[in-house]
């Protein structure tokens, strides 16, 4: 299994990552999702003590091209939100799965878990979107007829 689908997490069909510890989950947006979405340039969280609902949008990221939702993978409460995203809202595209976390919710109901996907569930899941089995190519444009193609 390749480091973009850590298996210490599980994952949801619209993107997030989720790290469980007790009864609290680290919610985050995969490696797919950001490389998608591109240049970050703001993120929108909700505050300690807001509840969550599980499927419904908890928060937004900006970028020059979209505003994207984010979905809470479970039922529950806030806990800490990641104070580092607002000076530095990259840190999702360069460290998605580390610094670039979004939340930590204490779960209502540790069963809505079951409704997440495994690591490679969620590969193959995203092979079946794409069309491919890797991790999308960036292209930049330098100059007028130039292209770089960047693997990530």
């Amino acid at each position: 299994m390749s480091e973009e689908y850590p298996q210490d997490c599980f994952y949801s069909e619209t993107h997030e990552w989720t790290r469980v510890e007790d009864d609290v989950v680290t919610v985050g947006l995969t490696k797919y999702a950001v490389r998608q979405l591109g240049i970050i340039v703001f993120v929108n969280l909700p505050s300690v003590g807001d509840a969550v609902i599980r499927d419904r949008p908890f928060a937004e990221i900006e970028t020059g091209k979209t505003v994207a939702t984010i979905n809470a993978p479970v039922d529950g409460v806030v806990v800490e939100v990641n104070e580092a995203l607002t000076d530095d809202p990259q840190l999702l595209y360069y460290d998605p799965y580390g610094a670039g976390w979004l939340v930590k919710i204490k779960m209502s109901d540790r069963k809505e878990l079951e409704g997440l996907l495994y690591a490679e569930e969620y590969k193959k899941f995203i092979e079946s979107v794409d069309g491919n089995k890797s991790i999308p190519t960036i292209v930049h444009r330098i100059s007028p007829g130039a292209l770089i193609h960047q693997g990530i």
